[in-house]
């Protein structure tokens, strides 16, 4: 069996493999290894075929990853209409959060951890999630 034939066995291993698992970080591996078939075909040394697949496919998972941190990022605060709103908090849980409402509806709330939770009126620090972080005014 030629190199050929070994690296279009090896991507269609990794392809298999991604749709079992449904992680992108696997086809980009496959093209890695699509690149050294490529290579493989032009006549190239196995040396070639091996730096070759290493360079496309790792920079591929690299630049994958870096573009799942972006995507991940937090929304920026400036973009939180409610950042600077004030809230009034009846009463704090055990567990350091309170029920308020705002704008109509019944939100989860944090205190900064520089303060200590206590009943009053609170200004929206920033937004965890579902969870809005308070700080005392």
């Amino acid at each position: 069996m030629n190199d050929t034939s070994i690296w279009w066995l090896v991507t269609g291993g990794l392809v298999a493999a991604e749709l079992m698992s449904g992680t992108f970080y696997l086809l980009m591996l496959a093209m890695g290894a699509t690149a050294a078939a490529v290579a493989a075909h032009l006549g190239m040394g196995l040396n070639v075929q091996l730096v070759t697949a290493a360079l496309i496919g790792g920079s591929a998972v690299v630049l994958w990853r870096q573009k799942s941190l972006r995507r991940e990022a937090q929304v920026p605060t400036e973009l939180h209409l409610d950042i600077g709103e004030t809230v009034e908090v009846i009463a704090w849980d055990a567990n350091g959060t309170a029920q308020v409402k705002h704008r109509g509806a019944n939100w989860t709330a944090v205190c900064t951890s520089a303060h200590t939770p206590s009943p009053g009126t609170h200004r929206i620090q920033g937004i965890q999630g579902s969870r809005l972080v308070l700080e005392k005014i």
